[in-house]
C-alpha cells in the first residue's frame, strides 16, 4: 500500500499548533504560491494564472493617479484582519490589492510586520477558478468584521464585473450588485475605472 503524500505544511517547522500572527511571521516565505493564516492555521494557495496578475496590475495603474493623498496602493500583501489579540490564533489574509495609509506602508518597510486591517481604506480580490465562494462569502465576511471600509470584488470572467461593498453599520457589507463596463464611484474616494481594460 502507498502512503498518502505528506501535507507541506506538516513539513514547515512550529506549525504543530495554531499559529499567532508573530509566528506565521517568523515562518517567512514557505512554499510556491502564497499562505494565509486562518484562525491559527495555514490555508496554502497555488499563484494566480497570468490574466489574474494583468487584471491586478492593470486595476493598480488605473487607481494610481485616483488615490488621494497620503494613500498608496499594494499588491499582494499580507493584512493582519486583527481579529484575536496579539497572543491568539491569527487571521492573516494576502488580498490581490489594497489601498493603505501611507505611513502604514513605510512603517513595514522600516520595521518589518505586516499591515493592519486599521491601516486599509479599501481592499480588492479578483475572482480566480475556484475561488469565488471565497471572495463572495469568506473574505467578504472576515474583511467586514475587521472594519475595512470598502471592499471590491472584481471577476474577470467576460464580461468583467465589479461588486463595490461598504460597511453599514451592524449590517456588514451592503452592495449595489455587480457593474459591468465603467465602474465610477464618489465613495471611499472619486474614482472611475474602465473595467474592460483589465483584460
Amino acid at each position: 500500500m502507498t502512503a498518502l503524500p505528506e501535507h507541506p505544511a506538516s513539513r514547515l517547522p512550529g506549525v504543530d499548533h495554531l499559529l499567532t500572527i508573530a509566528e506565521y511571521l517568523e515562518l517567512g516565505e514557505t512554499e510556491p504560491g502564497y499562505t494565509e493564516l486562518i484562525g491559527g492555521r495555514l490555508l496554502m494557495s497555488p499563484s494566480p494564472r497570468p490574466g489574474h496578475n494583468i487584471a491586478s496590475f492593470s486595476l493598480l495603474e488605473q487607481l494610481k493617479p485616483q488615490l488621494p493623498g497620503g494613500r498608496r496602493g499594494v499588491q499582494d500583501i499580507d493584512v493582519d484582519l486583527e481579529l484575536t489579540s496579539p497572543d491568539q490564533p491569527g487571521y492573516s489574509r494576502r488580498p490581490d490589492l489594497v489601498v493603505a495609509d501611507g505611513d502604514a506602508v513605510a512603517r513595514v518597510d522600516r520595521e518589518g510586520g505586516m499591515l493592519r486591517a486599521s491601516d486599509l481604506l479599501l481592499v480588492v480580490e479578483i475572482v480566480s477558478p475556484g475561488s469565488k465562494r471565497i471572495d463572495t462569502v469568506d473574505k467578504r465576511g472576515e474583511y467586514a468584521d475587521a472594519g475595512i471600509p470598502h471592499y471590491w470584488i472584481v471577476d474577470i470572467t467576460e464580461p468583467v464585473s465589479l461588486v463595490a461593498c461598504h460597511l453599514a453599520g451592524d449590517f456588514g457589507y451592503q452592495d449595489d450588485g455587480a457593474v459591468t463596463g465603467t465602474f465610477t464611484a464618489t465613495e471611499p474616494f472619486p474614482v472611475r475605472i474602465d473595467l474592460a481594460a483589465l483584460h
